[in-house]
């Protein structure tokens, strides 16, 4: 986990004087809240903690945390928030991106972040839509989504953000929606993960793609259609009525019923948060015949890209001193009327250089 003394903070002091910019009832409001509410049960201290971020809604997030924060260019905060964990290592760094910000123009940037396994948590809010440039269709669009781009429904396959961590070796993936009271619990086992950790939020875009993730995501009626995950428990849905098994024959999950409560009779599976490879299948089950899949899909760690290179850093300068003006005469260097021995601090105290009529 994030090595850092507890302290403790209230939900006031993540506020900050900023005024909170999203259209009313944006379910951005939401995720800050629940992010505001988790920061002082983590113990996080706001004068090591950062949050970087791209361009888009989901991006305006750093003004309204009391940390340090930087607000970042189209696609690349991942990059950004990588050179400041190499900076400094003790940071507390959060990444916050949207489906076009960080899928589209930031894919390549994403990618690296999460096969390098930077130790940060990664946020994407997924709404389906470029909502700050006024809804065109984005990499995460559903096929048929009409938009300003896309006036006679998009044709293309649209990206699953989950899918694409796994698939560039993320090592915590993680998902959850705006509105969701069981958010909270995804950051925190975000937090405590060593090495890069992947959440997708689900969230709702008011103006331009209202009530999309409705039919799993509803305040109300929804909740037979998500698979809430927790390590170690049986993946049951629908008030366990109903759970995932694995179809042997196939190599794919499948919808069982469950009679009386009896999950292992009917073969549901057991969440292994170390199992990569039912993480793949859970994050690309079809919705409709599948219920969501929510919580903690993968959580393995492994050693993270920062401590590699602080212990290269280490090795490579082991017994050695530092000197600036040796590594300047260094290679291929010659020096005009002076020693090659030390071009910077041969000449004595107080000489200055040689004048055009110095004889040497």
């Amino acid at each position: 986990m994030n090595d850092m003394t507890p302290i403790q903070t209230t939900l006031k002091d993540w506020e900050t004087d900023q005024e909170v910019r999203w259209c009313p009832g944006c379910g951005d409001y939401a995720i800050l809240k629940a992010v505001q509410r988790t920061l002082p049960q983590l113990g996080c201290d706001p004068a090591k903690t950062v949050f970087v971020s791209g361009i888009g809604c989901s991006s305006r997030f750093p003004y309204y945390i009391e940390s340090y924060g930087f607000h970042t260019i189209h696609g690349r905060a991942p990059a950004v928030a990588t050179g400041v964990k190499l900076a400094n290592p003790e940071l507390d760094v959060w990444l916050v991106t949207g489906d076009g910000d960080g899928l589209s123009i930031g894919g390549n940037h994403l990618m690296h972040v999460l096969r390098r396994n930077v130790n940060m948590q990664i946020m994407l809010f997924n709404n389906e839509i470029y909502g700050l440039t006024k809804g065109q269709y984005s990499p995460t669009s559903r096929e048929g989504t009409r938009s300003p781009s896309t006036p006679y429904g998009s044709v293309d396959h649209p990206a699953r953000p989950a899918a694409f961590a796994l698939g560039s070796g993320a090592r915590f993936v993680g998902r959850g929606f705006d509105v969701s009271k069981n958010l909270p619990e995804v950051l925190k086992a975000a937090h405590a993960h060593q090495g890069a950790a992947f959440i997708e939020i689900f969230q709702n875009c008011i103006v331009y793609n209202k009530d999309v993730f409705d039919d799993f995501a509803a305040p109300k009626g929804a909740e037979d259609r998500q698979l809430w995950l927790e390590n170690g428990e049986p993946m049951l849905f629908a008030k366990g009525t109903k759970g995932i098994a694995l179809d042997r024959d196939a190599l794919q999950l499948k919808v069982v019923d469950v009679v009386d409560g009896e999950w292992e009779a009917a073969g549901v599976i057991v969440h292994d948060t170390r199992n990569r490879s039912i993480a793949h299948m859970l994050v690309e089950m079809p919705f409709g015949p599948f219920p969501m899949a929510l919580g903690v899909l993968y959580d393995d760690p492994a050693p993270t890209f920062e401590s590699a290179v602080a212990q290269e850093r280490a090795k490579a300068t082991s017994g050695k001193t530092a000197d600036l003006a040796k590594l300047l005469a260094t290679g291929q260097t010659w020096t005009v009327g002076d020693t090659a021995e030390d071009p910077v601090s041969s000449r004595p105290p107080g000489q200055g250089a040689p004048n055009a009529d110095d004889p040497r």
